[in-house]
């Protein structure tokens, strides 16, 4: 299993983007993940959670920012991405935080990009790892696309 990597500029920066999408786009109960994802080429594109009354219609926000990648850039991987939680108003601690992602969003990642990092927490600080070492023993439909 490969060591998590330290946070360097570029990780941070990502989730300086994370973090002001969400914190632009909050609303209590309905819309408090934002996520930021970079491209290969060196892109960033951001998301927020789309929450919806029926919870199985949800969407996550590293769906949508990968959804923002693929219609602009297309299909060119994913480097690295963070999704970062806003604490609801009557917290008293507002600070926003790195997540991990869900399973669903770990699946979504994989299936876009096996070679993908991910911004994970990591007690008080946050790492970089490969999405595969997040969802061990993958159902896959044949070799790596």
């Amino acid at each position: 299993m490969k060591k998590p990597a330290k946070l360097g500029k570029a990780e941070k920066d990502l989730i300086v983007a994370a973090t002001a999408a969400i914190k632009e786009r909050y609303r209590d109960d309905w819309q408090e993940v934002g996520a930021a994802l970079r491209t290969r080429s060196g892109r960033i594109f951001t998301g927020v959670n789309l929450d919806a009354y029926l919870g199985r219609m949800a969407v996550c926000a590293e769906a949508v920012a990968l959804g923002r990648a693929v219609v602009e850039v297309g299909d060119d991987g994913i480097e690295t991405i963070v999704a970062v939680r806003h604490p609801p108003p009557d917290d008293k601690d507002q600070t926003i935080a790195v997540v991990s992602p869900c399973g669903a969003c770990r699946e979504l990642i994989f299936d876009y990009d096996r070679k993908a990092r991910v911004i994970v927490p990591d007690g008080k600080a946050s790492k970089v790892v490969p999405i595969a070492q997040l969802l061990p023993n993958k159902y896959t439909r044949g070799p790596e696309r």
